[in-house]
């Protein structure tokens, strides 16, 4: 049904971690570890990925979804004072290993981590320009997802479900572009520190939120950034504030039945509280509600204590 390879990046002469998993279909559906699901479940759906870097305290790894470094032990690093900086997919690697997958004969749709958060959504948008000059006989598109984390992962998997319904490549994309904006992500953390740090919450705020064990309530705008919403006062009522957003927003209100994902960074028992309370209000979920890490690279900028809560509804507006 698929093969799987390492990928050659000719232009910088190195090998790029990127994962190839071509189904019977003749369009590729791609994206990156930033979707924050399993590389296991990437596998499954036929998804292709690539891989951004991240480091501690100088040593880069791959984000490898917790194969080559545990979560825990990269939140736990954080958590003892290490650096962490992440980078970006360049042009040259996006050149490559598109250039790979249309050498087969297969068109590609790529969904992009939001370009509110990386720039490399452009990077992948001059790789696939260059391209579109070299193979005019096949398609190459490309859809800013203005998401991030599992909402991003849950997105694709929609994608990779009507793929598997036989849409073509036209009918898939065109339904990402028109759907994109009814992913909705919704956020918390229980520690502002790395919120501080990156600048999303300024000193003096973060000094007072932890007097007062305030729990910002922030989710992705229409331009695909984070921004703080509400300011809520003890877990306790942050996680019951979180679940009431999505009934506010979800399609269909507690009826409510498509996918719902949830990732964290460390914190399973506040995702798991989340999950619960979820699954109680809405009894007509596709399924049960999946619950992921957040990876390294998102991970890199909230810290530990980041809970998320992925679901589909009414067009983001602001």
């Amino acid at each position: 049904m698929f093969s799987l390879k390492m990928i050659k990046c000719k232009r910088e002469n190195k090998t790029f971690f990127g994962k190839e998993f071509l189904f019977m279909s003749d369009y590729v559906i791609s994206s990156c570890s930033t979707a924050d699901i399993t590389a296991e479940q990437f596998k499954q759906r036929g998804i292709n990925y690539l891989s951004f870097k991240f480091s501690l305290d100088g040593k880069e790894y791959e984000d490898d979804m917790g194969q080559t470094i545990s979560f825990k032990d990269f939140y736990d690093a954080m958590r003892n004072g290490a650096d962490t900086k992440t980078s970006q997919i360049n042009m040259d690697t996006y050149y490559n290993y598109f250039k790979s997958v249309l050498e087969q004969g297969k068109d590609v749709l790529h969904i992009s981590l939001s370009s509110g958060l990386s720039g490399s959504c452009n990077s992948a948008r001059l790789a696939i320009d260059e391209l579109k000059a070299e193979f005019p006989d096949r398609k190459i598109y490309l859809v800013d997802s203005l998401a991030a984390a599992s909402g991003l992962g849950m997105f694709i998997d929609k994608i990779a479900d009507l793929r598997d319904s036989g849409m073509s490549i036209d009918e898939v994309y065109n339904w990402a572009e028109a759907n994109k904006m009814r992913v909705h992500h919704w956020f918390f953390s229980t520690d502002l520190t790395f919120y501080v740090k990156g600048g999303r919450v300024s000193k003096v705020a973060g000094w007072f939120g932890t007097i007062l064990k305030i729990c910002p309530l922030l989710n992705v705008d229409l331009n695909g950034k984070l921004v703080a919403r509400e300011k809520v006062r003890g877990k306790s009522n942050v996680i019951k504030r979180i679940v009431d957003k999505m009934v506010e927003n979800a399609d269909d209100g507690v009826d409510y039945n498509d996918k719902c994902y949830i990732c964290h960074s460390d914190c399973i028992e506040d995702a798991e509280t989340v999950r619960d309370l979820v699954e109680e209000r809405f009894p007509n979920l596709k399924g049960k509600v999946r619950i992921y890490s957040i990876g390294t690279t998102i991970g890199a900028h909230t810290g530990p204590g980041t809970v998320a809560l992925f679901f589909f509804g009414k067009e983001r507006k602001d």
